[in-house]
């Protein structure tokens, strides 16, 4: 056993190297506001998570929320066993009804845990490393297009060969936006046109129509569900759903519905790894590709994201992403680098990360 004796939490502001994250429907952020914490444990282990949810307008999650979220589960699970993880879950659940992003760096940081008492990695501990590194994408933020352009070509030279593009705009720009970027891409390289929920479904009509013939992916066009299906069923392109996929439930009913030929799988948007494993997993057996990662976060996050991708068969691993690269904070003494476009999941027990005290400064909250 290794009971949880204390919590601590840390509030982290994660600047963004570029000034601002554009996307859709003129929203933007240009400082991150995340949550790092850690379990210490009574067997003198500790383990670290993270959540940082995309500002208070992305999806039902906000950085104090986060914060409010874990004060309220802190007595509950103060004396349980942090490697049975399974449990933990199910407390916390009890605990607080909905809110997953609230529990997601908790059982994060009960998986840093289990892996340094068994002196594995959470990629062995998930299934095993599967290849050399993890391709990862870019997010190219939402300007005009010739700008937009300019930035692929920037992170192709850095090593990319997956993009992101940031639509769900005037439909008319997105479509100048498509054409591009994907003029100054090669032929094997991937691109995706990302409308976060931005599109009526009138420009999302206009915009699919009007790009039918390039190589590209369309990914959560419209807010509604039953209006991404409608989308999917206009246009031979091949389709994402991103936002709409909160959890094994709706997955399970866009698979039914054949609704998407991949999703974008959300460590803290379905609740963390343990539950974002269940998912992956079962996207495996059914044949369904992932992006795998998280909101957004620095260092912890893009360490969780490396594990859970690189213990994913690469058949069904459509990319990933390295948000520590993005921002210009780093709140570990061994983070997770990208290189040449890749992320490797560390070889170290658990998470393989240890915080940086002097950069965190103090807990904002402890619990014991």
């Amino acid at each position: 056993m290794a009971s949880i004796k204390e919590i601590r939490v840390y509030q982290v502001d994660l600047p963004l190297k570029e000034g601002r994250y554009s996307w859709a429907d003129g929203k933007y952020v240009e400082t991150f506001d995340s949550t790092v914490i850690e379990l210490e444990t009574d067997a003198g282990i500790t383990g670290v998570g993270e959540v940082c949810p995309l500002g208070p307008f992305y999806l039902p999650a906000y950085g104090p929320g986060v914060r409010t979220g874990i004060a309220e589960l802190a007595p509950h699970l103060i004396g349980q066993d942090a490697t049975a993880i399974q449990r933990i879950n199910d407390i916390m659940d009890r605990a607080l009804l909905g809110h997953p992003y609230v529990k997601s760096p908790i059982d994060m940081a009960c998986w840093d845990i289990l892996g340094q008492q068994t002196g594995k990695s959470v990629c062995d501990l998930m299934g095993g490393r599967d290849g050399e590194s993890v391709a990862l994408y870019r997010a190219i933020t939402q300007l005009p297009a010739d700008e937009m352009a300019a930035n692929v070509q920037k992170y192709r030279d850095e090593g990319y060969t997956k993009f992101q593009l940031k639509v769900g705009g005037n439909a008319n720009d997105d479509i100048a936006r498509c054409f591009a970027t994907r003029n100054v891409m090669a032929t094997d390289e991937v691109l995706v046109a990302d409308a976060n929920t931005g599109w009526s479904v009138t420009d999302a009509r206009r915009v699919v129509n009007a790009v039918r013939e390039l190589d590209i992916y369309i990914e959560q066009p419209c807010p509604n569900y039953d209006h991404c299906v409608s989308i999917r069923r206009l246009t031979p392109l091949p389709f994402i759903l991103d936002e709409n996929i909160d959890g094994l439930a709706m997955f399970l009913r866009a698979y039914g519905d054949q609704a998407m030929d991949a999703i974008n799988l959300k460590i803290s948007k379905v609740g963390g790894l343990t539950k974002a494993r269940q998912i992956r997993d079962l996207c495996v057996a059914l044949g369904i590709p992932m992006t795998i990662e998280d909101s957004w976060g620095g260092d912890v996050t893009t360490a969780a994201i490396a594990h859970l991708a690189h213990s994913t068969n690469q058949n069904y691993r459509f990319s990933s992403t390295d948000f520590n690269s993005y921002v210009t904070v780093s709140v570990a003494q061994n983070p997770p680098e990208r290189i040449n476009g890749t992320l490797t999941a560390s070889d170290e027990p658990g998470l393989g990360i240890s915080l940086d005290k002097a950069k965190l400064g103090a807990p904002i909250a402890v619990f014991k």
